[in-house]
């Protein structure tokens, strides 16, 4: 059983001791060599008696990751994703009968093969008994552990999925089989290569910082859903340039292969057999692939992944992503047959072949091809993995649109959820700060969980480095910094002081907000103008845009940035002043005048109405005048300006799905949620167009799935029904509907007392209905030009409409 811990289980009973020695844990990191250097699987063994029952308390980590079984069965697995400076540790309830037991780590360490996200300081393994008593007798560096090499497995590496992690094969007549158990032959003496400490620990050579893990297991469930598209004889593996085509599927087979899948009915391929096979999974899946298999010794198994066919080799688009006939299993990079695992079978019986880590995606193409010997296909299953999101607030409106166009995003959400929030599971797996705010809004949408979206905000500012940046993505080994995604930061902090009530973990963070915005009020120029800032300086993937780079936004000074900084100091001066610093709230409103002052005389252009993205106003975008709007420091008149030309000026810029969010914010502020609708057609098209997620940009799109686009989830309910934070840690609540022509609307909203309920009518020139708030908190409804005042409880609605 998984415990959850608040800090490091040992340093409150080192109060006694010196400096020097308090954050030192009594057990060590254990390897297989002192200087471990390839990618390798180890298995790590220690043989033990109980002279009675035992209920143990294990925190237990790898470098760079573990699964854990006691007598063969898996206890757990681990680590949770974090930096050398903040090296999360499970902790496991154990019960044990007296008597001899066996406790056996896997653990993976694949150097520059691993994940981009996976970071790593070198390799091992610690298990430390919470018990003194079972220190010696358990302990890793204390206790007599044994390490093997686990044979047969090896890694390809990841050309085509950028980032993701090696491929694996798995040679069953080398592979280590019965490992869990303790089984096989060449162990030895494990090594101490490291000594366990947590931050509290002085004098220290580089280590593990230990600390506790936030976040609970993932999810592990088999997947129910499945159907086998197409059977064909292939007698090449390189399948990526056959298209798929009805005239060579061979039906019968197709029907086997779909009882395997859905009946758990086995499989019998006869030898010198080579099949492909194409299974939709009918859903986007984050899964572990697990194939079982009896005989067939010299035949192959191949599982790839895809998240679409495309309609030409070299491939270039996807079409509709339900279609499959006349198109291509391959990847964006040419020359790649696709990205998955290979399972080369012993001939042994109900031999489990399984991965590492887990693929995505909608489609699988499982490639078949036998020996001399006839293969049995036991088992062909997929195990869901991801954070254990469900959805837990309500919403539905008289435009049945709206809740079909909720199903994939909430499906891209989950999917980019895991250890950490993801940009996209199938292309990168790495946590980057412009998405994850968007995603945190749709998490806090859906769910009162809140303990991925207050890790996320820690791993940021555990990422600020010398320069006073945060990295655009983290965890990540390969270091990137976009500029503009930690002003992005900055945003996510303000959402969170006002939607949540979780002030330390706010204070905690705030002196790297705070070098955020001196790295930018060092930018400035002798104008007063937010100068370039070093790194890729994205904003949106907007056509005319090179690598998303505003005008300007590499070298000189982008109008876009400029007002993005007003904008966010604004929220910087609102986080210092519900944090308990005047004065520096007092400072970042002042700046934040400043520079809008100066960016009103730099970029205004009152021919257009306007504000430019450049100094020569030869380029305008929605996205500007977006940041204008927000940063609330413009004029009633000017602000009307923008809005209108915001509405109707013909050479602007486009905002795409990712900027679309602060589009929508905008047009709330301005009482323009019609407007709103009119830009979701693009997610009320995802259905017909075969989409299960939310695509990263419109189309020729590289990833069908970005939770960036789930964004619209926060705008159901914060603008059509309009409910949001009144003041910090929503101690009071505003609900200004804007309905934009829907004839009826209701849904919730987790509040940290409670949940928010919203009901809405409109009818014969009025607006009726109820709004119900959660105890001791109270607030106002606002619509039109009335206002009521909202008690906690049930309080009734009804206004005339306009």
């Amino acid at each position: 059983m998984r415990i959850y811990l608040e800090g490091d289980p040992y340093l409150p009973a080192q109060t006694e001791k010196t400096w020097s020695e308090r954050g030192a844990w009594p057990c060590h990191w254990i390897g297989y060599t002192p200087e471990q250097a390839t990618p390798a699987v180890i298995a790590f063994r220690l043989c033990f008696h109980l002279n009675s029952p035992v209920s143990a308390l294990l925190h237990v980590t790898a470098d760079q990751r573990y699964t854990l079984f006691l007598d063969g069965v898996q206890i757990g697995e681990g680590s949770e994703r974090g930096d050398a400076d903040h090296w999360y540790f499970e902790s496991w309830q154990v019960d044990m009968d007296a008597g001899p037991h066996i406790l056996v780590a896997r653990v993976w360490w694949l150097a520059d093969m691993a994940p981009y996200a996976q970071m790593s300081l070198r390799p091992g393994f610690l298990l430390s008994p919470q018990s003194p008593d079972l220190q010696p007798l358990i302990g890793t560096g204390l206790a007599h552990w044994e390490a093997a090499l686990l044979q047969g497995c090896q890694f390809k590496g990841p050309q085509a999925a950028w980032g993701t992690g090696a491929n694996m094969i798995v040679h069953g007549e080398q592979y280590s089989w019965g490992h869990e158990k303790g089984e096989g032959e060449n162990w030895l003496p494990a090594v101490v290569v490291e000594r366990a400490v947590c931050a509290a620990k002085n004098d220290r050579p580089p280590s593990h910082l230990l600390t506790p893990s936030s976040l609970p297991p993932m999810m592990r469930s088999r997947w129910n859903q499945g159907r086998v598209r197409h059977v064909q004889a292939a007698a090449s593996l390189h399948t990526s340039q056959m298209p798929v085509l009805q005239s060579e599927h061979i039906a019968p087979e197709a029907e086997l292969w779909q009882n395997l899948l859905s009946q758990n009915a086995p499989l019998h391929i006869p030898p010198h057999t080579a099949r492909r096979i194409l299974i939709d999974l009918q859903d986007y899946l984050c899964a572990y692939p697990v194939v079982q298999l009896s005989g067939g010794r010299g035949a192959l198994v191949r599982v790839h992944w895809q998240e679409a066919l495309f309609e030409q080799y070299p491939p270039r688009t996807k079409g509709s992503r339900d279609e499959v006939e006349g198109k291509y299993f391959t990847t964006i990079w040419s020359g790649e047959d696709g990205i998955g695992d290979t399972f080369l079978p012993d001939g042994g019986q109900n031999r489990v072949f399984s991965t590492l880590w887990w693929q995505c995606g909608r489609y699988v193409e499982v490639y078949v091809q036998t020996g001399e010997e006839p293969l049995a296909i036991e088992n062909l299953c997929f195990l869901e993995t991801r954070y254990p999101l469900e959805k837990q607030a309500a919403f539905s409106c008289s435009d049945p649109r709206l809740e079909e166009a909720a199903q994939p995003m909430v499906r891209a959400l989950q999917m980019c959820s895991h250890e950490t929030y993801m940009d996209c599971p199938y292309y990168e797996q790495l946590m980057y700060a412009g998405d994850t705010r968007l995603e945190i809004m749709a998490t806090r949408a859906i769910t009162s969980d809140d303990r991925l979206p207050l890790k996320a905000l820690r791993t940021f500012g555990h990422s600020l480095h010398s320069m006073g940046l945060t990295r655009s993505r983290y965890p990540s080994r390969v270091a990137q910094t976009i500029p503009p995604f930690s002003l992005w930061w900055i945003g996510m902090l303000y959402d969170t002081m006002m939607w949540r009530e979780c002030r330390p973990v706010l204070r905690e963070l705030m002196p790297a907000a705070r070098a955020v915005a001196e790295y930018y009020l060092q930018r400035q120029n002798s104008d007063g103008l937010t100068g370039p800032a070093e790194g890729w300086n994205y904003m949106d993937w907007v056509e005319e845009w090179p690598s998303g780079e505003p005008p300007d936004g590499r070298s000189g000074c982008s109008g876009l940035i400029h007002w993005q900084f007003v904008h966010v100091l604004g929220l910087l001066a609102e986080l210092e002043g519900a944090l308990g610093e005047p004065e520096m709230a007092l400072r970042c409103e002042r700046l934040a005048a400043q520079l809008a002052q100066s960016g009103e005389a730099a970029f205004w252009n009152e021919e257009k109405s306007l504000f430019a993205d450049d100094l020569q106003h030869t380029r305008f975008s929605e996205h500007t005048q977006c940041m204008a709007i927000l940063s609330h420091r413009l004029s009633p008149r000017r602000q009307k300006q923008v809005g209108d030309s915001l509405m109707s000026a013909k050479n602007l810029a486009r905002a795409t799905i990712y900027f679309q969010h602060y589009l929508f914010d905008a047009l709330y502020m301005l009482g323009r949620t019609d407007k709103m609708l009119e830009h979701m057609e693009l997610w009320f098209s995802l259905k017909s167009q075969g989409f299960k997620t939310t695509l990263e940009k419109p189309e020729p799109s590289r990833s069908d799935c970005h939770a960036w686009g789930a964004h619209p989830l926060h705008h159901y309910t914060a603008s059509l029904l309009g409910i949001r934070p009144a003041s910090p840690g929503f101690h009071t609540v505003r609900i200004a509907p804007q309905p934009a022509g829907l004839a009826w609307l209701r849904g919730e909203v987790f509040h940290p007392a409670g949940k928010i309920l919203v009901e809405l009518q409109r009818d014969n020139g009025m607006l009726t209905g109820m709004a119900v708030l959660p105890q001791n908190i109270s607030g106002s409804f606002e619509y039109a030009d009335s206002h009521l005042s909202l008690l906690p409880g049930e309080n009734k609605i009804s206004m005339r409409d306009h």
